[in-house]
């Protein structure tokens, strides 16, 4: 399972530098999203029917710095068929190795659980982020993300219509920066424990939004996480439903799908009792192996609702 020890200390040792981003996501409001460096929206990446990239590590170079991502691909891999692509963001302090080895549980949490939940149906990515976070000065890590699409997509079989993004802490933060920045290039994202940390460039498309926040998290507090879900609320057409939320010591998580969303464009929350952590589970520890994140990640992704 993953060392949420470390990961404690990473956040109470980084809790100044949380705020930082806040005053440089202002550069990043002032930037204008470059999205023509990728590729008009189609069914298949440029990658397919090529010899793939191997899984590991990878390097390019973006704005003149060298940027690193870990990436997965299927053991199974099949260079004609277009895979979904999902893109899952270290916390504050964390890295990519820290997403895509899962700590000491390799098959419960690698990639959030992603790796498992998908069960080789999608090609797997883990940023590193500069200074272990996700400042996203002046957009440069929506620029890392835009760089990698076009890295990964020449090189393997994608499909450019799914591509997802998710993150806890830090690393929601950064989905929820490219859900307002790229939310005509992802299909969805999902956001645990975030906050408005890496900037929120553009923010007016809709895009399907997942909101996972515990109720007593006291990095990033709730109505933190209630601000977030809202901006998609309101863009994706969604009426403003009765969204409760467990009592403190309750042991529960609550779930809630917005009514009247626009077709394809779904927004669900799920407060849960519980703090700053990402893998709930009711009724027992912060986290553990039977938490039901991972699983409500996957079905949020790949319901019907966002298939092509």
């Amino acid at each position: 399972m993953v060392n949420f020890t470390s990961l404690l200390a990473g956040l109470v040792a980084a809790t100044t530098a949380l705020a930082a981003p806040t005053s440089s996501s202002a550069s990043e409001a002032n930037t204008s999203p470059n999205l023509s460096i990728l590729a008009p929206r189609q069914s298949t990446s440029s990658g397919c029917g090529r010899n793939p990239v191997s899984s590991g590590v990878r390097s390019i170079s973006v704005n003149g710095r060298s940027r690193q991502y870990t990436i997965r691909v299927p053991t199974n891999y099949n260079p004609n068929r277009a895979y979904r692509l999902i893109f899952a963001f270290h916390w504050v302090g964390g890295s990519m190795q820290d997403i895509s080895s899962g700590g000491t549980d390799r098959e419960l949490w690698s990639y959030y659980g992603m790796q498992r939940m998908a069960g080789e149906s999608a090609i797997l990515v883990a940023p590193n982020g500069l200074n272990a976070g996700w400042a996203n000065n002046g957009g440069e890590d929506i620029a890392f993300v835009d760089a990698m699409i076009k890295d990964i997509e020449a090189a393997l079989c994608v499909n450019p219509l799914q591509r997802f993004a998710l993150g806890f802490s830090y690393g929601g933060s950064m989905a929820y920066s490219v859900a307002c920045s790229r939310a005509k290039d992802f299909r969805a994202v999902a956001a645990m424990g975030a906050g408005q940390l890496s900037g929120c460039s553009g923010g007016n498309d809709p895009i399907a939004y997942l909101g996972i926040h515990g109720v007593s998290d006291g990095t990033l507090n709730i109505g933190m996480g209630r601000g977030l879900r809202d901006r998609f609320v309101k863009n994706n057409g969604c009426q403003n439903t009765n969204a409760p939320e467990p009592n403190r010591g309750s042991g529960i998580h609550i779930k809630t799908n917005f009514n009247g969303c626009r077709a394809g464009y779904p927004v669900t929350w799920i407060p849960f009792d519980g703090g700053h952590w990402p893998g709930a589970v009711d009724n027992g520890p912060e986290s553990g192996a039977r938490s039901w994140v991972p699983g409500e990640i996957w079905g949020f992704f790949t319901q019907s609702q966002l298939a092509n």
